[in-house]
């Protein structure tokens, strides 16, 4: 099993709207679920702490390969061309893993 992490910081303009930006991204990430082939889990969710980051998605993956052709999909795609637009930072992390 694989898991990814990703956190991203908003765009200051964009912080105002992170509630509003956090549910709407959260359901496109859970409709990647059944599409994605291998693609076990996922959560999305905005920081309602202190820290510099604003949203964290964590999926769970069966392999490694799944979680390339992921990054590849198109529904993928489509989503990080949004995030493209209000985040100024991202920071990643993967790692395998067993239940």
């Amino acid at each position: 099993m694989v898991r990814h992490i990703v956190l991203w910081e908003l765009k200051q303009e964009k912080k105002p709207e992170a509630s509003r930006i956090a549910l709407e991204l959260g359901k496109k990430f859970h409709a990647l679920l059944g599409v994605v082939d291998g693609l076990r889990e996922i959560e999305f969710g905005r920081n309602y702490g202190n820290g510099d980051f604003d949203l964290a998605l964590t999926c769970v993956f069966d392999t490694r390969e799944a979680q390339s052709a992921y990054q590849t999909h198109p529904a993928h795609l489509a989503i990080k061309q949004i995030i493209q637009t209000l985040v100024c930072r991202r920071e990643a992390v993967d790692y395998d893993f067993s239940r």
